[in-house]
């Protein structure tokens, strides 16, 4: 049996990217700087408009343990695929990553592996056009309580809390977590998703997570409130807090500790995945047990690395960045 040092669970999903200029967006009707999600129909369409297009495994929780992996930490990914061409591709793309892919593709089953078209403008901005196809489909029967139950941390994607059969496996991922002594957590993944769930959120929160981390926008979505108060109420109802500001200085939160770490302001090449990898860097100092400054600050360095280039993974040994920076 084997031990991680982090499980992620999400949306496994073949990133599509290709470049393109502002008037192509208009011209395809395609929202700028956002994640739409779209239907099998539309999918189609805009795969079929990409020129030069390049494809790799994705997905948000997807790309951070994918991270964790460069870093060389002992991972597992849960998610749902086909037993079609992408779906085949994902698995085997992760497992040449270094991660374990628990779930055999799908063999039966309706919807085909999910993939997102991610169109890149010369500013580095990402418009994302997500068909979530089968991975959505995550439930219980999913989460191995052989892997759930043996990993030190567990990273859950907001995403798949739009479901009951996402929210149920959840929970059966953190108890399981919980009992083999781990300790879990959340990405909040959208603003919109948790005002949708905003109940389901906070008693998620409250009761089985032992740090969450979000973006400004998605703090204040959960309490209905300004930043500060939000921050104050979520470090009331958890153990740690993170929190991301578009750049600005980011905030985490433990009982009566408060850090905040400068966030080096860089012009994007491509913005894909920096939250992903946030969370990369940050869940790797919180797994070898880095003081809350230096895991913010690894957030941070593996952040500006990825948005450096096109492409939501690292390109370089990140580990070897931290040293630069003199965080290990």
């Amino acid at each position: 049996m084997t031990s991680y040092q982090v499980v992620g669970i999400g949306n496994a999903v073949v990133d599509v990217i290709a470049q393109c200029d502002d008037s192509f967006l208009a011209h395809m009707g395609i929202e700028k700087g956002i994640m739409q999600l779209i239907e099998r129909e539309r999918a189609e369409t805009l795969y079929a408009a990409m020129k030069e297009r390049t494809q790799a495994p994705g997905g948000s929780v997807g790309n951070t343990i994918a991270g964790l992996g460069n870093l060389g930490l002992q991972t597992a990914f849960i998610g749902r695929v086909r037993d079609d061409a992408l779906g085949r591709f994902y698995e085997a793309a992760l497992h040449g990553e270094g991660t374990d892919f628990p779930n055999v593709p799908v063999k039966e089953g309706e919807l085909p592996s999910s993939r997102s078209m991610i169109f890149v403008t010369p500013d580095g901005e990402r418009s994302m056009n997500t068909y979530l196809g089968i991975s959505a489909e995550v439930s219980t029967e999913d989460v191995s309580l052989d892997v759930v139950e043996n990993t030190a941390i567990l990273f859950l994607e907001g995403y798949l809390f739009d479901k009951d059969h996402g929210k149920a496996a959840f929970l059966k991922a953190a108890q399981g977590c919980h009992r083999g002594g781990g300790k879990a957590g959340i990405a909040l993944s959208d603003p919109f998703c948790v005002e949708r769930h905003r109940a389901d959120f906070r008693r998620l929160v409250a009761e089985q997570m032992d740090y969450v981390i979000g973006n400004e926008h998605e703090w204040q979505s959960l309490y209905q409130t300004d930043l500060d108060a939000a921050l104050k109420q979520a470090a009331l109802e958890c153990e740690l807090v993170v929190c991301t500001r578009s750049g600005s200085d980011v905030v985490l939160l433990r009982g009566d500790e408060r850090v905040e770490v400068p966030v080096k302001r860089v012009v994007p090449v491509d913005a894909t995945g920096a939250g992903d990898q946030f969370a990369a860097g940050f869940l790797y100092g919180y797994a070898t047990g880095q003081s809350l400054e230096a895991a913010g600050r690894m957030g941070c360095i593996a952040a500006a690395e990825v948005i450096g280039h096109f492409g939501a993974r690292p390109e370089v040994d990140v580990k070897k960045l931290f040293a630069k920076h003199g965080v290990i």
